[in-house]
């Protein structure tokens, strides 16, 4: 996407106070919601023109290109925008795993029967995505 097609978009998203702008990225033949990160308006934009999706780290402050460091990467199929313009819905392909404790999803815990309990297994350890002694 490029050009007036890429500038219409940008202009349609309602940024926080932050510059942040929640990014919900879901699989896009399964239907799989992998996880909630933030975008801003490079991170927006880095991932319309590399197919790549890149967010923003809140805890790094800066862009946070996904798979950079573990390989589990996303690659872009359609970024949609909901009728407020404050949330974006991606739709990826995503390699691997999504989450960084390992899961293929971050939504891995479920409240059932009064209780949580866990509906996804660890598929990696984060010590084979990001090597030993990861703090993820």
């Amino acid at each position: 996407m490029t050009g007036t097609t890429h500038d219409e978009l940008l202009a349609l998203v309602s940024f926080n106070a932050d510059g942040l702008v929640p990014a919900i990225a879901q699989q896009h033949d399964t239907g799989e919601v992998l996880m909630m990160a933030w975008m801003n308006r490079a991170a927006i934009d880095e991932t319309l023109n590399t197919g790549m999706v890149c967010y923003y780290s809140r805890s790094r402050a800066g862009l946070w290109r996904k798979g950079e460091t573990s390989g589990q990467v996303q690659h872009l199929k359609e970024l949609r925008i909901d009728c407020d313009g404050d949330t974006l819905l991606l739709l990826v392909d995503q390699t691997g795993v999504a989450c960084h404790t390992g899961r293929r999803s971050c939504f891995y815990r479920a409240a059932k029967d009064g209780t949580i309990v866990t509906i996804l297994e660890v598929e990696t350890t984060p010590e084979r995505l990001y090597g030993p002694g990861s703090q993820r």
